[in-house]
């Protein structure tokens, strides 16, 4: 997506905006362009295949999505009720600050290698980094998606040609809840947690490094997280060009569209945002679906020093 970044380069966010490119592609790609921290983040490769919901479900349903050769299934966890009554469900994560949370603890856990991993303050700092503020009802949305995070069960069944795999696990194997004395209502926010030993296996085998300025562009827009953790994820991969087909994206993006031209409108957004902070991505859209070609990954490889 080389129009939107060669025309800020030469005329600047107006003059962009001027030629007919949409504002939010232009303040992510700006944003983007002028962040340099140059801070990697890493997430589990099984996340750049299927995800979590975009929107709330009901608290006790179930999510299921499907890609080419992954299905993942995440069910959500339950609670104690205020006194002695039954256990309640929570939920299943969701939404731009599930994704988040999640990105921060994969790559806690990968920088430190500890599957131990501080939550609190820290998250807090990170997240305003990020660009989230943490205050207010977004502090209490962060809360929620956390212990929904920390108490939901999640399977990955893997198929590969003849064979197949499942990976059944939790993703937090121990979890401490402290009262949050600031809500004044006894309420318990999530301090630490510890990654289940099989998800932070998985993690340390195939973590996928990201560009924290391109999360940071794209931090309100879960649709475009995941497209731009799927094309970090499958770009730099491909032999040659691949044709995906309209149908196939909406099994894996499209789980809240009944209708595929609905989706088709909708996620054509999505991969232009994720375009626009991946700027090496070689991606056209065509009429029977998306064509993506072989690209530079978002983060080069090290190279070893030669001694």
């Amino acid at each position: 997506m080389g129009t939107v970044h060669e025309l800020l380069e030469a005329r600047g966010k107006q003059g962009a905006i001027a030629a007919g490119i949409d504002r939010d592609l232009v303040e992510a790609a700006a944003a983007y362009m002028g962040d340099e921290d140059g801070a990697l983040n890493f997430v589990y490769s099984g996340w750049a295949q299927c995800a979590l919901p975009h929107r709330r479900l009901p608290d006790d349903q179930p999510w299921e999505i499907a890609a080419e050769r992954v299905r993942l299934v995440v069910e959500p966890g339950r609670r104690p009720r205020a006194g002695d009554g039954p256990l309640e469900f929570l939920g299943v994560p969701f939404g731009s600050h599930a994704r988040l949370i999640l990105l921060y603890l994969q790559t806690e856990a990968l920088r430190t290698g500890s599957r131990e991993v501080e939550l609190g303050r820290s998250l807090r700092d990170w997240l305003g980094r990020i660009g989230v503020s943490v205050g207010g009802r977004t502090g209490t949305l962060v809360k929620d998606q956390a212990e929904r995070i920390s108490r939901c069960r999640l399977t990955f069944h893997l198929q590969g040609g003849k064979s197949a795999g499942l990976i059944n696990q939790s993703i937090v194997d121990r979890a401490l809840f402290i009262e949050d004395e600031r809500s004044g209502q006894g309420r318990l926010s999530l301090e630490t947690a510890k990654l289940s030993e099989g998800f932070f296996e998985q993690l340390r085998r195939h973590p996928v490094p990201l560009e924290e300025a391109a999360i940071r562009a794209l931090s309100n827009n879960p649709a475009a997280l995941d497209t731009y953790l799927w094309l970090a994820y499958r770009l730099h991969a491909l032999p040659g060009p691949k044709l995906v087909p309209w149908r196939a994206l909406k099994g894996q993006f499209g789980g809240g569209y009944k209708e595929l031209y609905h989706f088709k409108n909708k996620w054509a957004g999505a991969l232009q945002m994720a375009l626009a902070v991946y700027p090496a991505a070689k991606v056209d859209v065509v009429d029977d679906g998306v064509l993506l070609k072989p690209s530079r990954p978002p983060v080069l490889p090290k190279v070893p020093a030669v001694r």
